[in-house]
């Protein structure tokens, strides 16, 4: 019954394949003719007001058209790859070096840059000052989206934005590592690393080693301290940091993940990239919390204050004809805006 649908399957993807491939060489026919024929028209009509004019017209129209061409076949074009190592003592090392020696941009840091004669040992002292600024810009937008999610989660804007960054992430690290950019390269390094975030392809039995740091982060001593025992806001601080360390998790996983597909030498290391891309995006995760709750906590804080001090501000003193409740609700409103107060006034001598 599987072999049967599997069958079934395929053969519809030929069928809409072969289908597609038929329709876009028919369009592309389509424009071709109807070019062709509103350049003739145009050629005639300018005939008539000089008689070189619509043949000039047709060299200059031409020129155009296969300067297009050609610009947008660089423009889409991927470079060639020569054949990755199986290890660091195959017959291929020496042509992949040499390939990437061409491929890769001098770091200013390192200290042969303008070596011209560039050996393994150049490749991998050049590779790692460039991990380190793709660490570098890793965090630094990880840190960003981690206030997109802890603010505007589940929200159209933070999912777009979230989506932005890590895009801007991958680029990044893209630029950094090779000389000359391609899109249809880039757009392949974009779908590896999609293919390696969890959830790509569900697998049920990943999931807690993705959701592990995650905790970890939102509930670590930092987030304790931070959080005083009995708080009426709690839950809703602890939702707030656990959707910012999810955010952040999977930037600082896509930034590290991209970062050892572009400085991948061997298969070897193409195995490895997923388990040692997880456990580097914990660190950085760590990290990153470690930095960010504080801020959000203060943040908050003055927020949840200043909000309720508004709100209190609100309720009508008690008068004379009003009744129990209100004088109650009353006074209990001014009961708290003294302690919000007094908090304030305590923290801010303490700072």
């Amino acid at each position: 019954m599987a072999k049967h649908h599997h069958k079934k399957t395929a053969d519809m993807k030929r069928k809409a394949a072969s289908f597609l491939y038929t329709a876009l060489i028919a369009v592309l026919l389509l424009t071709i003719v109807f070019i062709v024929n509103q350049l003739h028209t145009t050629a005639k009509l300018l005939d008539s007001l000089h008689p070189y004019a619509g043949l000039v017209f047709l060299f200059l129209s031409f020129g155009i058209i296969l300067a297009a061409l050609y610009t947008g076949s660089r423009f889409f074009s991927v470079p060639k790859t020569p054949l990755l190592p199986e290890h660091e003592n195959s017959k291929e090392m020496e042509l992949y070096i040499g390939w990437l020696a061409e491929k890769l941009p001098g770091h200013p840091m390192h200290p042969d840059a303008s070596k011209l004669q560039k050996d393994k040992r150049w490749i991998r002292t050049n590779l790692k000052f460039l991990e380190v600024d793709a660490l570098n810009i890793t965090k630094q937008i990880a840190t960003k989206n981690f206030f997109v999610g802890a603010f505007a989660q589940n929200t159209s804007y933070g999912t777009t934005t979230s989506l932005l960054n890590n895009v801007k992430v991958i680029w990044n690290i893209y630029t950094i590592h090779n000389r000359e950019q391609h899109l249809r390269e880039f757009i392949d390094l974009v779908r590896t690393v999609y293919a390696c975030l969890p959830l790509s392809d569900f697998r049920k039995e990943e999931i807690p080693a993705h959701i592990k740091p995650i905790i970890q982060s939102s509930f670590s001593n930092t987030l304790s301290s931070l959080l005083p025992g009995g708080n009426l806001l709690t839950p809703f601080f602890l939702n707030l940091f656990l959707a910012g360390s999810t955010n952040t998790y999977l930037t600082c996983l896509a930034g590290i993940i991209a970062t050892h597909q572009c400085q991948v030498m061997t298969e070897k290391d193409k195995k490895e990239i997923i388990q040692q891309s997880m456990f580097e995006a914990s660190f950085m995760l760590k990290e990153i919390v470690r930095e960010c709750n504080p801020i959000l906590s203060v943040t908050i804080s003055k927020a949840v204050k200043n909000a309720g001090m508004e709100s209190l501000d609100t309720i009508q003193p008690p008068s004379t004809g009003g009744g129990m409740a209100q004088d109650i609700v009353s006074h209990l409103a001014s009961s708290l805006k003294q302690i919000i107060r007094e908090n304030i006034t305590t923290k801010q001598n303490e700072e």
